[in-house]
């Protein structure tokens, strides 16, 4: 169930002379792979490690598991639930999720609602499907140990040398047992159970056991390394605060004699607020100025000439489109974290779920449809004050979710410098554009 001890190194050097045997590796990678394969395990990234306490760690999951609660309950469908009246203290233990007192707690059987605007894109673009996924990310991580200085919820803690040559680095802990991972407290994803707690390192998860398996390391660093690139273009690119929207609208743009738009049923439980024919003027009257990729796809077919960057574009246009000012790539923030589950800071994940949905709350205020039901109140960009009161809210979205974003990019070259070695990340280097369409 948990990851232990990779293989021995005579093993794994034994490997790398049969490859070089078989002419698989030149002779100057076989003796870097050779040093890099005895030296790996001394390195003091490798050594270093910090002990949480109990009562720390214990404290930032209760913290985390209500917020994430929170967050998620107004979309939540409403279910009976199917718990014992008067729980007993070992059912209780047992299925944390299903005790009502528990921070873990949420209803049985439900999930979220496919039909709320507000909270549907997280099942239809990002997978949390089901009340299981909802689950999934109430579950903690602690921050990944990159530098000297090591901070959980606020405590500082001390980062030591475990003084052991054959000792695991990474963040302990203390006190987890099975039983905090199986009971859905923490993750079952790289954990490795140890006689003193529960420890996490990505360098013992990604670290390949032979050369072989350094090939498909690469695969995944090199998506890492996409999503890492994706966010630095991203923070350094100059934001367009004159789209209003308009990407809800072109979804819904159904011109005289052209074809039904497949996305009419988008949205098909919300009724449209405004007529067919200002939704055509309104995304006629300057045209789009859609950069989101993803977006892009969503849009009627007739709607597509109308967009000033395009009306078909690929992944790797991403890197030179995706802007700061965009709705929707403040909403991929929570999808780019996910990604990193568990080797990052439960706070920062909490954090990527809130502001997507902040931005998702905008772009439904700014669409075509009758929201009031969710309690949103229009933003009716079809008119001169609609698209001063968007370009408002969106400018003040914007400055909030840009710190967000440049910790999530710490983030990955955290995840990316101590989970993979310097080798798999040459490889990686070789193809991240095409691994992440591949992905």
């Amino acid at each position: 169930m948990f990851k232990t001890k990779k293989s021995s190194q005579l093993t794994t050097a034994c490997a790398v002379l049969t490859f070089r045997r078989r002419n698989l590796l030149s002779w100057g990678d076989y003796y870097r792979l050779l040093i890099i394969l005895f030296l790996h395990p001394y390195c003091a990234m490798t050594m270093r490690v910090v002990q949480i306490p109990e009562t720390i760690w214990r404290t930032a999951s209760q913290t985390h598991a209500r917020r994430i609660r929170a967050l998620l309950a107004p979309g939540l469908l409403p279910v009976l639930s199917d718990v014992p009246l008067n729980p007993s203290k070992r059912y209780k233990q047992r299925y944390p999720y299903n005790d009502i007192t528990s921070p873990l707690y949420f209803p049985p059987g439900g999930g979220l609602d496919p039909q709320n605007p507000i909270y549907n894109f997280l099942i239809e673009y990002y997978g949390i499907k089901g009340i299981k996924n909802c689950r999934r990310l109430v579950r903690w991580s602690p921050p990944v140990l990159s530098s000297s200085a090591y901070t959980v919820d606020g405590e500082c803690l001390e980062v030591t040398n475990d003084g052991d040559g054959d000792g695991d680095g990474g963040v302990m802990l203390v006190g987890a047992t099975e039983d905090d991972v199986c009971s859905g407290i923490l993750h079952l994803r790289g954990a490795q159970l140890q006689p003193n707690g529960v420890l996490y390192n990505p360098s013992n998860f990604f670290q390949p056991d032979d050369i072989a398996a350094q090939a498909s390391l690469a695969r995944k660093a090199s998506s890492y390394q996409w999503y890492r690139s994706v966010l630095s273009s991203t923070l350094s690119s100059q934001p367009i605060l004159h789209c209003f929207g308009l990407h809800e609208w072109a979804m819904q743009y159904h011109p005289l004699d052209a074809p039904p738009p497949p996305s009419a049923q988008y949205q098909s439980s919300l009724p449209l607020r405004v007529s067919r024919d200002i939704i055509n003027k309104t995304v006629e009257r300057k045209g789009i100025d859609c950069t989101h990729v993803d977006a892009l796809r969503f849009f009627a077919p007739a709607a597509g000439p109308l967009n000033s960057h395009g009306h078909s574009l690929v992944r790797t246009d991403q890197l030179k489109l995706e802007q700061k000012g965009c709705v929707h790539a403040h909403m991929d923030l929570f999808k780019i974290c996910l990604k990193l589950l568990p080797f990052v800071d439960a706070r920062l994940l909490g954090d990527c779920l809130e502001v997507a949905l902040e931005a998702r709350r905008l772009d439904v205020a700014a669409s075509p449809y009758d929201a009031s039901g969710y309690g949103l109140e229009a933003i009716p960009i079809e008119t001169s004050a609609g698209r001063a009161e968007y370009k408002t809210k969106q400018m003040a979205l914007m400055k909030r979710v840009e710190p967000i974003r440049r910790r999530l990019l710490g983030a990955y070259d955290d995840l990316l410098k101590g989970g993979f070695s310097s080798n798999v990340l040459e490889l990686a280097e070789e193809r991240p554009k095409r691994a992440v369409c591949e992905s």
